[in-house]
Order: structure tokens, then sequence, then C-alpha cells
């Protein structure tokens, strides 16, 4: 039963990936982790592998339209990808283990989430004018605008490397106000850059995580076909409303997932007092008179 409720939840990965060009990870890893019982790490060099793989091809139909800036991509690419190793690499060390990946993924899924909800809130009535194509060139938002899109770059690679987030609800607007680039490009270009992550985090992992091949090749294959289900429906369906729904949804997991890890956050409070608690008490303790 878990088998085929963990699969057709593939399939809405692929779904929230062709209707909002992002969305995929951070439903992907909560599937794996507690529906089909892969530990943490395993499962976020599956999600790696599951995302990117769709992402590259939900970025094709972009490219056939001419949606995708390479320049951008591979200035702001680069840096992501050098996140995502890097972040890959501080995962496997011994001190990060898998409640503080799954406790950071909560949080992670949070501001996801916070913004989400605050974009449909904020976003102008919808007109008969297709919404993305309205989205025109938006003044950049500071004089050396690549630096700081290099910058956020690297921070999303690393998240994405230690707990196999995406970002594409980072990447998004960096490429939009700090990339220069109309919100059509923006998606097509997130779901490369989202691909390319997925790649250097993978790297980041092999030879120290043993991944199920058979599940990541299935949800992968599911997922690809989720992608252009979404794709077709993303023409009938309210992106404003959608955009609101889903991040309530995200609110929800994510609570989920934090309380699911709160017992391992507790302890990790109650370590850090334990080695204070005999420094504090020595400190505290009364001066020692000798008597004759």
């Amino acid at each position: 039963m878990t088998w085929i409720l963990g699969h057709l939840f593939a399939v809405c990965i692929g779904i929230s990936l062709g209707l909002l060009g992002g969305g995929g990870s951070v439903l992907a890893l909560p599937v794996l982790v507690y529906i089909m019982g892969v530990p943490p790490k395993p499962a976020i060099a599956m999600t790696l592998i599951i995302v990117g793989s769709v992402s590259l091809l939900g970025s094709i139909p972009h490219a056939r339209r001419g949606n995708l800036n390479l320049k951008v991509a591979a200035i702001f690419g680069s840096a992501t990808m050098v996140g995502a190793y890097l972040g890959a690499r501080m995962a496997t060390l011994p001190f990060i283990t898998s409640a503080f990946q799954m406790i950071l993924f909560g949080l992670s899924m949070l501001v996801a989430a916070g913004l989400m909800i605050y974009r449909s809130i904020k976003a102008k009535p919808e007109s008969n004018e297709d919404e993305l194509a309205s989205i025109q060139y938006i003044k950049p938002a500071c004089k050396y605008c690549w630096l700081w899109l290099m910058t956020e770059g690297i921070a999303v690679g690393v998240l994405t490397g230690l707990v196999g987030v995406g970002g594409g609800f980072a990447i998004v607007p960096a490429l939009v106000l700090l990339g220069n680039i109309p919100m059509r490009q923006a998606i097509g270009t997130s779901l490369l850059i989202i691909a390319c992550n997925s790649v250097a985090g993978l790297l980041g992992y092999l030879g120290h995580v043993s991944l199920d091949w058979t599940l990541t090749v299935s949800f992968t294959f599911l997922a690809g076909c989720g992608t252009v289900i979404g794709a077709y429906l993303a023409q009938f369906v309210s992106t404003k409303q959608l955009q609101k729904g889903f991040g309530y949804f995200l609110l929800a997991v994510a609570t989920f997932v934090l309380i699911q890890n709160r017992d391992s956050l507790l302890q990790g409070l109650k370590k850090s007092s334990a080695y204070q608690q005999p420094n504090n008490a020595h400190a505290h303790r009364p001066p020692r008179v000798d008597r004759l």
C-alpha cells in the first residue's frame, strides 16, 4: 500500500513542477523518508536525481520557445553548482546528522511556503492578458547585480546539497530581480539551473551513501509523466490560487517534518545545556574555607 501511495505522490511531484516550475524537491524528500522508509541521507541523494531529471525534462519545452537565458544560467548556475557540491560534501561529515538535515529542510519549507503565500496575496488581479507575458524587464536592484547573483547562487547551492531542496522559490526571484530577465525566461532558466545543481550535489554524495536505484528510476519516470500532465494543466489553472493553495500545503508538510524531528532537536538542546551546567555550577560554587 505504501509503495502505491508513494508512487502516486511521485506523479504529484511532477505535476507541481509542470504547473509551478518548482516544488518537486520539497515533496520528494518527505515522501521518500516518511512513506517509502528511505533513510534521510540516501533519500536526499535520490531526491537530487529525481528532481534534476524532471527539471531537465521540463526545461526542454522552454528551450524550444526560446525561454532559456544561457548567459545568466552560466553565471548563476556555475555558482550554484559549486555550492551544491560543497553542501553535499558537508552533509557526509559525521557531525551533520540526519535529524539536523531534516530540521533544516523543514525550516526551508517554511520559508518557501511563506514566500508562495505572500506572493499570491500581493499578486495583481489576473487579466485576459497572459500574466507571465505581461511581466517584462524589471529594473535591477543593485549596480553590480551579477556579484549578488553569484553570492546567492552559492548559498542556494549549499542548501541544495545539504537537504536536496532545488531552490526554485529563491532562484526565480533572483533571476528576475538580479539577472534582469523576464519571468518566462526566469522559470525556464531556473529548471536548467536546478538540473545542474542536482548533478553537482549528486557527485558530492556518490561513494558515501547507497542508493535504491529501482525506486529512484520508478519515481523519476512517474514524476516525468506528471510534469507532462502539469504542463498541460497549467493553461487551465489559475496560477495565483494554485500558488496560494500549494503554499498552505507546504506549510502543513513543514510542520509535520519539524514535529517528527522535535525529539532530536530537544536532545541537542539538552546536551548543549548539560555541557554548560558543570561550568556554571563551578562558577557559582562558594570559595572553600580551610579551618584550622
